[in-house]
């Protein structure tokens, strides 16, 4: 459907621990490395090292079971592979969640990059300085329901998105 979604819980939900870094790099991407029943794995590695590269995940990770992987580059496994699958939309949720400063800011620059290509990123986030970093529009919500939106995110304070928070509309 063009969607990616990087989940919360990547270990959980996002990866295959006990699989290397490239096979879950193919998961959602088997008929674009498939040749009839047959994962073409020439194609799978090469796939994978240009995202490798490309985001800065570490060398060796290719074949290494995925659990054995930092945090940081578990979320460029799973960031590569919705790359691969060229999602029009990308989904963050809570993205830099068990990740080192380092690799945030890297991570931080990756979203920048996405937006600038033209692919809409949503990122979820209960860290407020991440929010109004990273965002160009902010909207808050509660139980499934819009409590409020900040269409300026570069204007907005931590206290209005409290107001929001605890008491309604911008």
């Amino acid at each position: 459907m063009g969607i990616g979604l990087l989940t919360e819980d990547r270990k959980a939900q996002g990866l295959v621990l006990g699989h290397s870094a490239t096979e879950n790099f193919a998961l959602p991407n088997l008929d674009r490395l498939s040749r009839g029943p047959f994962v073409d794995r020439s194609r799978e590695r090469e796939r994978f090292a240009h995202y490798a590269e490309a985001l800065g995940i570490r060398s060796g990770a290719a074949d290494a079971p995925v659990r054995t992987l930092s945090g940081g580059n578990q979320q460029k496994v799973v960031l590569a592979k919705w790359l691969e699958r060229d999602s029009r939309v990308v989904i963050f949720d809570e993205p830099t969640r068990g990740i080192d400063v380092a690799v945030k800011y890297e991570i931080y620059l990756l979203i920048n990059r996405l937006a600038a290509e033209g692919k809409a990123v949503v990122i979820v986030s209960s860290e407020l300085p991440e929010l109004l970093g990273m965002s160009d529009r902010i909207v808050v919500m509660h139980a499934g329901e819009v409590r409020g939106e900040i269409g300026d995110a570069r204007a907005a304070t931590p206290e209005q998105i409290l107001g929001i928070v605890v008491g309604g509309a911008a």
